[in-house]
């Protein structure tokens, strides 16, 4: 159970995590056959983050 008060953590990176998962569910559960490799990359911005980083 969560402290009261207010004195709740938030882990930013989890909360992310946890929304690229639930987005990466309605593009599955939308697709009418697997996911691509590269349908996944695109729903989880994987192109997006590598060019954040170079």
């Amino acid at each position: 159970m969560a402290p009261v008060g207010g004195t709740a953590v938030q882990d930013h990176v989890a909360l992310a995590e946890i929304e690229l998962c639930g987005e990466l569910i309605i593009a599955a559960s939308a697709a009418r056959e697997r996911l691509s490799p590269e349908s996944i990359d695109e729903v989880l911005r994987v192109a997006e983050e590598h060019s954040r980083a170079q």
